[in-house]
């Protein structure tokens, strides 16, 4: 499959998502506070006034969707590739038509070590943004002895730049379709085997979690400090997440605890029957609101997607559909546009898969704890009776390491006779190609 590139010939207008911010309505009354009609002397003056209210509130809405796109196009964009070497055991040289749920595996798993690797609020600066603050530091350095403290701290600013566009890079090749790209399609299929998966089949969400997992060990040499936690049958279990994170004190070290590991967690999930069950499009949404939350992938039926987040009642996804070039990682230099997208696209929560991984992260042992407060708040406002997971207390059978098939997880879930009704009826037009309107 090989549609049209979904970041070629769009531009985006309107207003950004709500869940990315929030922003309150303003209001101009046309009367006095008494209730008497206002001076008709003063209708130019109110006039000024609303005007430079209306302006104000338009600068807000740009600085906010700018900030939205930036952050967007900052997420890492794994495709379907073409042309690289052969995988293991076939003779195919590209994952067109099979590869889908991998790529959003890699989507998901890139965005938790961008957030590892990189300063909190980082984003990714397109190459004439860094060729200007460049240009900048080269202009002060030509000052010699005058140069200013403008100029200083443009060069220290650039520096940093400089070392986190050097990991954004180190990232990014850790995803290339090349054997020896520790992330790269050629490692995941590898490590699939095991799951009695080969190149050529689909794979599942639940299946690319452990894949993941699996794939994240191996590169202990790349992210020693990281480790991947996969729930069990819909539950987190607290104590098994601990027993991964806890490191202990190297020889002679002293301190109140053993240091922690930073964590990965994915969570398979049914979110109904044949059909998505309605009742969790408010839990899900919630979810993807959280700080901690680091996307969704599934998709539709043999039609896997990365979700990001939404915009009212449709889910903002990268769509990994779209076959490219294989780039040479091994080049130094590798030219990264076709790594990230600038504009997301959309499906219904109603034409969503029920079956998906929920992926989050937690930097520090602080922070899963707040994870675990967050997400548990945010699980308690599904209506439905058996919530999409829980997160508990003490230990599974086995910590949650061990492989899984292609089969859901085994949770109780509710489906609404009239919501499948409804569902099934609803158009199938595609609206996988429209481009949001922010």
């Amino acid at each position: 499959m090989n549609p049209s590139s979904p970041c070629e010939g769009q531009s985006p207008e309107g207003d950004p998502p709500d869940d990315w911010f929030h922003l309150s309505t303003m209001s101009l009354g046309t009367q006095g506070s008494d209730g008497s009609q206002d001076d008709p002397e003063e209708p130019e003056e109110r006039g000024r006034l609303k005007s430079k209210l209306v302006s104000a509130w338009n600068n807000v809405k740009y600085v906010e969707r700018e900030c939205f796109r930036r952050a967007f196009a900052t997420l890492l964009w794994l495709t379907y590739r073409r042309g690289f070497p052969q995988l293991d055991g076939s003779s195919l040289t590209t994952d067109s038509g099979w590869g889908c749920m991998l790529r959003s595996g890699q989507m998901l798993l890139a965005q938790g070590l961008l957030l590892h690797l990189l300063p909190p609020g980082w984003t990714w600066l397109s190459a004439n943004h860094v060729s200007k603050d460049d240009m900048e530091v080269q202009e002060s350095r030509s000052l010699g002895p005058e140069v200013t403290k403008k100029g200083r701290r443009k060069s220290i600013e650039s520096f940093l730049e400089s070392r986190t566009e050097v990991t954004h890079r180190r990232v990014v090749s850790w995803f290339g379709d090349h054997p020896i790209a520790p992330f790269g399609l050629h490692q995941l299929v590898e490590q699939g085997t095991s799951s009695g998966k080969k190149a050529g089949d689909w794979y599942g969400p639940s299946i690319v979690a452990h894949i993941l997992r699996k794939a994240v060990d191996a590169a202990s040499a790349e992210v020693s400090n990281l480790t991947v936690y996969v729930a069990q049958d819909c539950t987190v279990y607290i104590d098994d997440v601990v027993r991964l994170c806890e490191r202990p004190l190297s020889e002679g070290s002293t301190g109140p605890s053993p240091a922690w590991k930073s964590v990965i967690i994915l969570v398979p999930v049914r979110l109904g029957g044949e059909v998505l069950n309605t009742t969790y499009i408010k839990c899900v949404k919630n979810l993807l609101r959280l700080e901690c939350c680091i996307g969704i992938i599934g998709g539709k039926p043999k039609h896997s997607l990365f979700f990001v987040g939404y915009q009212d009642e449709q889910l903002l996804c990268l769509d990994p559909h779209y076959s490219q070039s294989t780039v040479d990682i091994t080049q130094d230099n590798f030219p990264l546009k076709s790594f990230h997208c600038k504009c997301p696209r959309k499906i219904s929560f109603s034409r969503m898969d029920p079956s998906c991984t929920i992926g989050f992260y937690a930097k520090s042992q602080k922070e899963f704890e707040l994870l675990c407060s967050a997400v548990s708040t945010a699980l308690s406002s599904s209506t439905e009776k058996y919530p999409i997971f829980t997160i508990a207390e003490g230990q599974g059978q086995d910590g949650g390491q061990e492989d899984e098939s292609d089969a859901p997880p085994n949770s109780i879930t509710h489906i609404l006779t009239k919501d499948k009704a409804r569902l099934r009826r609803t158009n199938n037009s595609n609206s996988m190609d429209e481009f949001v309107l922010l």
